[in-house]
């Protein structure tokens, strides 16, 4: 069976604009990462829930020298994002309206890659999920975990 020229044409050209409209899709993402927990994504901000990273003005120390552990969260996450897609699952809104969401790139949640890494602790009043990540970066002294340093919500309530 042979298709037309007209039907060999209609096909080409629905296949180049699916092609088309797939590519700018993946590409029309814009992303700011505010800090180690918190993104924004085509103007809607995002903060992920079930874990706190330290803000961006707190320290650690380690081996008695002051180490930016909130601006390394924030760039652990700009590099494990890099020009990936982010997807995110919503999962509500916070007091400050911002959607709270589980976001993943290629399938890996940037939460559990945080918490593991070490920079981002399971934020157990709000859930249970990322204890074992926790646990893992604890018993392996990753990340803050080689440090000394004050637990997020405790550094916010002294600052």
């Amino acid at each position: 069976m042979y298709l037309s020229k007209k039907k060999i044409i209609l096909v080409i050209s629905v296949s180049a604009l699916v092609l088309f409209f797939t590519y700018t899709d993946v590409k029309s993402q814009n992303i700011k990462i505010t800090d180690g927990d918190t993104i924004k994504i085509n103007g809607e901000k995002i903060r992920f829930s079930g874990i706190d990273t330290p803000e961006l003005k707190q320290t650690c120390i380690k081996q008695g020298v002051k180490k930016p552990c909130g601006i390394t969260a924030k760039q652990i996450l700009i590099d494990k994002i890099a020009d990936n897609k982010v997807i995110c699952v919503r999962e509500g809104k916070d007091r400050y309206k911002r959607t709270l969401a589980e976001c993943f790139v290629n399938d890996e949640s940037l939460s559990s890659y945080l918490v593991r890494s070490g920079y981002a602790f399971a934020y157990r009043r709000y859930s249970k999920k990322f204890i074992h990540d926790e646990d893992y970066a604890k018993l392996n002294k990753l990340g803050m975990w080689s440090m000394e340093f004050d637990y997020p919500w405790d550094w916010r309530k002294k600052n």
